[in-house]
């Protein structure tokens, strides 16, 4: 089956070819360490976690690349105003970000460079951009060329004279308004390094291009990170390092939808974000990463309270059906293979979903329509016990590649198990008065059934 990906540089679906056999190189922009992780950026390493993991599942080799940001502006104000040297606060926040990803169950990647392990080399890419003559020595800093590179623009579309017309000229030694430093003179703080051209640190675009090219060579697969970074940051990524080798960078750009809260994006400078580690005292790992993969890893997500309260029950739904087929064994001799068919209607179905631009919304369509169908047939009985087993390796493999670990907080019965997928039938079928005595009866056994505004239901011990 052909695998598909939009790719932001063409604005089409291409075919998935790596240009190294099966191998993928991929790269996904990391964080500035100066705050904890906040649910936009979980959004974006949720959504890359799902992609890698689908093509691992289909036998392509990622190695995959998150840059950590340890050099920046913010980094020296937020140290300056708690007192404590930068390289401290960094270490710290870089820890808090492992821990968080880990509890979000994400892949680590394999490599987790950070850019002040690379100044020698950022140092010799900016000589060599000099060199090639697309940057300049100006006032302390360096500066790329834009107008020497051909294709600037081409990714983000943007017109350069459009552009050079609403670019105020804040810095009177660039040659032009467009120029971006790749090399900053700074010399009275604890983060800058020794130049050919004086004290100063790295431009934020340059450490990109040259970690990346460092760890995955000169043509990259993937390259990912979330829309707002397609320009400047992408765009002037491209240009340096294409400006460097005279090769194409990346052959697919892969980017996610924003995050809003109350119509608003989420992000620091609104003061609306809302940590991982907030998220997680009232919520689980598993229900923020159904919450961001019920919707396409292109498109915006809305944040309420509400969504996320639909997405936790219909996490629950998954660990009881999960609960229940583990516990299941068919009957000795039985015939019936319908749930073995529709297992592999799930993967079928599944597969078809992301294999179109990683489609996570239909991939899962697909899975809760089997898992309804499955559960009806659980209660009819005279089921193969190969059936099954099949049902529940279909099952582990595509929740695995979603990435959802459901593991059960409550030991639900078998029985009430069954009688919660009956009153769901029921309930569909808008017999409401047998379903109100199914409710009615789990309640004096000692269990409370909560339904969802998506039509799922999960049980609580009273």
């Amino acid at each position: 089956m052909q695998i598909r990906v939009y790719n932001t540089l063409t604005r089409e679906l291409e075919e998935f070819k790596p240009s190294n056999g099966n191998n993928v190189r991929a790269y996904v922009c990391g964080l500035t360490v100066y705050a904890d992780m906040h649910i936009g950026h979980a959004r974006t390493y949720i959504a890359f976690d799902s992609i890698f993991r689908y093509l691992r599942s289909r036998g392509y080799p990622v190695k995959y690349v998150q840059n950590i940001t340890d050099i920046d502006d913010k980094i020296i104000d937020k140290a300056l105003a708690e007192g404590v040297n930068p390289a401290k606060l960094t270490s710290n926040y870089i820890q808090r970000m492992i821990e968080d990803q880990e509890i979000l169950g994400l892949m680590r990647p394999d490599e987790y460079p950070k850019v002040s392990e690379y100044i020698p080399q950022i140092i010799s890419a900016v000589q060599s951009l000099m060199d090639k003559g697309h940057a300049y020595p100006a006032g302390g800093n360096v500066y790329f060329r834009v107008k020497s590179f051909q294709d600037y623009g081409r990714l983000s579309r943007q017109d350069l004279d459009r552009l050079t017309k609403h670019r105020i000229r804040l810095d009177e030694c660039k040659e032009d308004p467009l120029d971006f430093a790749v090399w900053k003179n700074v010399s009275d703080d604890s983060l800058s390094f020794e130049s050919p051209w004086g004290r100063g640190r790295p431009g934020w675009h340059i450490e990109c291009s040259v970690m990346a090219q460092a760890l995955l060579g000169d043509e990259i697969d993937i390259h990912g990170g979330a829309l707002d970074l397609v320009f400047p940051h992408h765009e002037n990524e491209i240009a340096q390092s294409q400006a460097l080798t005279g090769r194409p960078f990346v052959k697919y750009w892969l980017h996610t939808g924003f995050l809003y809260s109350s119509g608003e994006k989420m992000s620091k400078s609104l003061g609306n974000i809302m940590s991982v580690r907030d998220f997680l005292a009232e919520y689980d790992a598993d229900t923020l990463r159904l919450f961001v993969l019920q919707t396409h890893y292109r498109s915006q997500i809305n944040y309420d309270k509400d969504h996320i309260l639909a997405a936790g029950n219909a996490v629950e739904r998954l660990r009881q059906f999960k609960q229940r087929l583990s516990k299941a064994t068919g009957q000795q001799g039985g015939r019936d293979d319908r749930i073995g068919e529709a297992a592999e209607e799930l993967k079928r179905g599944f597969h078809e979903a992301m294999s179109e631009d990683f489609n996570t919304p239909n991939a899962l369509s697909v899975l809760f329509t089997k898992v309804r169908k499955i559960n009806t047939l659980l209660d009819e009985g005279d089921q193969a016990p190969g059936s099954i087993r099949h049902a529940r390796e279909v099952f582990s493999e595509v929740t695995g590649i979603l990435g959802l670990a459901l593991d059960a907080e409550a030991d639900i019965p078998d029985d009430v198990l069954g009688s919660i997928a009956e009153r769901d039938r029921l309930r569909a079928e808008k017999r409401w008065d047998e379903a109100d005595k199914i409710r009615d009866t789990l309640s004096r056994n000692g269990f409370r059934l909560v339904d969802g505004p998506d039509g799922s239901t999960r049980a609580e011990r009273a």
